[in-house]
């Protein structure tokens, strides 16, 4: 996190000159995000038109491949970018809700779970606007957030094959389950986070921005003082001369 040296801005996650981090677009991370974004819907198609669950398992499966791989390559390569830093969270969430919109047509899961997480990122979309005013981009994932979407990606496919009987179905259920909830308290607890961060920063931002109005007519002050130079020196001729 750093001030801008150009417009005294702070942008979250590095700072606004970091080399690491480019604005360039059609790099192998980015094309790997988008072709993870295409997915979406084919996802979301075939769990709620053919109830497909083995194929749409395996889009999701592919998608947590990309999600892994252009992560690795883009430290490996150095090909970090800011579109980047959209797409992949952005992938993620599109998933999410993807899946949650098809657990809950096909009755697997209850609505309310879907309103708990969707309302955790109506949220945090929502408080971008304030971040911005104050001269901030979106936050950097944390690693409660991570950790969250870990969970929740593992326990989408688990509840989809709930639905199966015997042993298998039963066993998916509990782990499904157990992952889901983990992950709901996970992706609050780090919502949390976001918010105490966010807070730290417009708190900082408004202290020195009070402190530049006070220092101000200060340095006006000092600067037309009779018998001082801009420079603060003594000028010849004024009262302590005498």
């Amino acid at each position: 996190m750093g001030r801008s040296e150009h417009d005294g801005s702070f942008t979250a996650g590095g700072d606004v000159g970091d080399p690491a981090v480019s604005d360039r677009i059609w790099t192998v991370p980015n094309i790997l995000s988008m072709l993870r974004l295409l997915g979406v819907p084919l996802f979301l198609w075939l769990v709620l038109v053919p109830r497909a669950d083995v194929l749409a398992l395996a889009v999701l499966a592919l998608a947590g491949l990309s999600d892994w791989l252009d992560g690795k390559i883009a430290r490996a390569w150095n090909q970090a970018t800011k579109l980047g830093q959209i797409l992949d969270p952005l992938a993620d969430r599109l998933y999410i809700f993807a899946a949650l919109l098809g657990l809950v047509v096909r009755g697997i899961v209850p609505w309310w779970l879907m309103a708990i997480l969707v309302l955790r990122d109506v949220l945090i979309i929502g408080a971008l606007p304030l971040l911005r005013h104050f001269g901030y981009g979106p936050l950097p994932v944390n690693f409660a957030g991570k950790a969250a979407t870990l969970c929740l990606l593992y326990a989408f496919p688990l509840l989809f094959l709930a639905g199966y009987p015997g042993a298998v179905g039963d066993g998916a259920r509990i782990m499904g389950w157990a992952f889901a909830l983990w992950g709901t308290a996970l992706y609050w607890w780090a919502g949390l986070l976001y918010a105490v961060q966010g807070l730290r920063l417009i708190a900082r931002t408004r202290r020195e921005e009070r402190t530049d109005r006070v220092d101000a007519p200060r340095e006006v002050s000092d600067e037309g003082a009779p018998g001082h130079g801009r420079d603060g020196s003594r000028r010849p001729g004024g009262a302590g001369d005498r």
